[in-house]
């Protein structure tokens, strides 16, 4: 059914609940012009079912190269593994000077925020229900799904977790953009020479 594109209709479980008593910050991409890695950074969570059950994915993604710079698994929606996730890209990466999520209530808490907050970053929200406003990540969903998950069954958290690692290196480091100029994630991350500039 999923390599045809078909999808029971019953209830999934919702990634983006918001929470009433956290606070929701303004979209500030709208007009923007992101043209540097580290400007703007995203993060959101999809649901992956398993054999037996299933686990939660967050990713942090660089905006302007498309680079994913950290991913956590979860069993539950709480808020610790996303916090886990953009500190490790901080530890790694350093800062962006915008973070961008949707309203999500491990978004919009304090444990999450605080670290934003701490660090001097700028924090953006989408508005509820617009998906555009976050349509990389949105995308990066879509690819890791269909051209992976849905191929393949996962027993348990250890087989998932080394799949996903061993597919987030292909696609920071081999998988070609056409949006890049067919570049990889990396490649427009780090600056590195185009490819047919490095054969001569």
């Amino acid at each position: 059914m999923r390599l045809m594109g078909l999808e029971a209709i019953y209830p999934k479980p919702k990634t983006s609940r918001p929470h009433p008593e956290h606070k929701i910050y303004p979209y500030l991409l709208r007009g923007l012009a992101i043209k540097r890695p580290n400007h703007v950074w995203t993060a959101d969570i999809t649901y992956i079912p398993m054999r037996r059950g299933f686990m939660y994915l967050v990713a942090v993604m660089d905006w302007y190269s498309r680079k994913v710079l950290s991913w956590r698994l979860g069993n539950t929606l709480d808020a610790d593994f996303c916090v886990e996730a953009v500190e490790n890209a901080i530890n790694q990466y350093g800062t962006p000077e915008i973070f961008n999520t949707d309203q999500g209530s491990q978004f919009t808490s304090k444990a999450f925020t605080d670290v934003l907050v701490s660090h001097g970053i700028k924090i953006s929200m989408d508005g509820r229900g617009r998906v555009q406003d976050n349509i990389f990540i949105e995308r990066l969903w879509w690819t890791l799904k269909y051209q992976y998950l849905y191929l393949w069954s996962f027993d348990d958290e250890k087989q998932l977790r080394q799949g996903l690692d061993q597919w987030f290196r292909f696609y920071n480091q081999e998988r070609f953009h056409q949006s890049l100029d067919n570049l990889t994630p990396d490649e427009v991350y780090f600056d590195l020479p185009h490819p047919f500039e490095r054969a001569a």
